[in-house]
């Protein structure tokens, strides 16, 4: 959750609005104008500003302007009237983080504020890179491994061009820290980060999302809609997860990064973008190419500098480094003393295989931290045992249930497209069950299941699941 400026002249608007932000966690500054928009970013510097477009004295777009010459990162939203669809349009080639029509849906702008602030958080939010412990707090990509530092190299050398960068990793490994420590250190720090994961927007609503739409280009396309990519002109944009990305968005991507252009959905127009692409995959590429999955042309595009990120199986005694990192870190956010790991815990945690890397690692000493009571950590505050055990059965039976489902799909006549069919029902049995526990609230379903919240909210629309939709209070509490 974080601080937001509302600037509108609209006295019962602004309060009605001001009222749902702080039901759904944020705080909230307002102003009733331009100039006075002006004076608050200087005073609190929220983390996003949500702005009408018609306002007293200096209208949205020249405070736009105005706001982006003190800091091209701030995230703005354009808040405006059907009737000027242009101007919102033209609003958001100035570099407005996106725009919505009046009257809007709570539910659409509540995703699209947490979309906004996820990417003023990347943005702000620096990685640190050092090959032994810090002291400060924040993230960082810490190691003295061989491994890594040929990874910090890669960074540095990578960071200073426009080259577009393949990383490489299993999950868990920190392909999104790479891509901002890049991003951080690269001659477009100024402009617009932007990451967009490729397998957790639905396929049919991935294209538009990335290059946009223009109006009637589809059913319920009432108007022009400008792409993810287009909105980060002048920045970078990671496209995570690109090895699942389908033959249609590869062939668009491959125009993007030899033409430095591309089209909107349902439109004829050539638009020339100025974007630095970022790739992000832990799908093995090569076998992709060999079933004819993955474009060859867009491979080698895509590969003009590659940065392979080992496992931490693979980086022998960063695991105490970072597990004195993670201490730290979580003893800081949760203000409570760090009580250090007992010689035992530390064997415990060299000798793990670490399936999860450094994101398991993370997870397993904030569990620790919070059941250590105060007391030096030991091994059984680890769980390490039990959590290989409990893995192993549930894998199992897991895999026992999911076989026996795929029989029965496969057997039925009338099941033809038998992998899709299989992952929506997943999807949508992960789903409701996350929101039977958060007792229907979709922030924190979104975080168990390790997505975003616009993500849960289009994956329910695709699947047809509406429980959680009855009150906002209810979702937000």
């Amino acid at each position: 959750m974080g601080l937001i400026l509302i600037v509108d002249d609209d006295t019962r608007l602004r309060t009605s609005f001001e009222r749902l932000l702080i039901s759904a966690g944020h705080k909230i500054v307002t102003a009733s104008s331009g100039e006075d928009g002006l004076v608050a970013v200087e005073k609190y510097r929220p983390e996003l500003v949500v702005m009408d477009v018609r306002l007293p004295g200096m209208n949205g777009l020249e405070a736009l302007a105005a706001l982006h010459e003190r800091d091209s990162r701030l995230p703005v939203i354009i808040m405006t009237a059907f009737s000027t669809t242009d101007t919102a349009i033209e609003a958001t080639k100035r570099g407005a983080f996106d725009y919505v029509l009046k009257p809007f849906k709570p539910e659409e702008m509540l995703d699209l504020i947490d979309t906004a602030l996820e990417a003023s958080d990347r943005m702000r939010s620096q990685v640190q890179i050092n090959g032994g412990a810090i002291t400060d707090i924040g993230e960082a990509l810490i190691g003295r491994s061989e491994a890594m530092q040929e990874v910090f190299k890669s960074i540095g050398r990578a960071a200073a061009t426009d080259a577009t960068v393949l990383i490489r990793g299993a999950s868990g490994t920190g392909k999104e820290l790479v891509a901002r420590a890049i991003y951080q250190h690269s001659p477009r720090k100024e402009r617009p980060f932007t990451v967009i994961n490729c397998v957790a927007i639905p396929e049919t609503l991935l294209e538009s999302e990335l290059f946009g739409y223009e109006s009637g280009a589809f059913t319920g396309a009432t108007h022009r809609k400008i792409g993810k990519i287009e909105q980060a002109e002048g920045g970078t944009v990671l496209l995570d997860e690109v090895g699942d990305m389908s033959p249609l968005i590869q062939a668009k991507i491959l125009r993007l990064l030899q033409e430095k252009s591309l089209e909107r959905l349902g439109g004829n127009e050539i638009i020339p973008v100025d974007v630095r692409i970022l790739a992000a995959t832990n799908r093995n590429l090569e076998k992709a190419l060999a079933e004819g999955l993955f474009r060859e042309d867009l491979y080698y595009r895509m590969r003009v500098v590659t940065i392979d990120l080992p496992t931490l199986a693979e980086r022998g005694d960063d695991i105490d480094i970072l597990a004195d990192y993670f201490l730290n870190r979580f003893a800081n956010e949760l203000s409570c003393d760090n009580p250090g790991l007992s010689d035992e815990a530390r064997a415990a945690l060299r000798s793990h295989d670490w399936p999860g890397n450094v994101r398991e690692l993370s997870n397993t000493l904030q569990k620790a931290l919070i059941f250590s009571r105060g007391f030096a950590i030991q091994v059984k505050d680890l769980a390490l045992e039990e959590y290989r055990n409990e893995s192993e059965t549930s894998h199992r039976d897991w895999e026992s249930l999911m076989r026996q489902m795929v029989r029965e799909k496969i057997r039925s006549e009338s099941d033809r497209d038998v992998l899709t069919q299989v992952r929506d029902q997943v999807t949508r049995i992960a789903i409701l069950e996350a929101l039977e526990i958060t007792d229907n609230n979709r922030s924190q379903a979104a975080r168990l299941l390790g997505i975003t919240r616009p993500t849960l909210h289009a994956k329910m629309e695709q699947l047809g699941i509406t429980k959680g939709s009855e009150s906002r209070g209810k979702e937000e509490a």
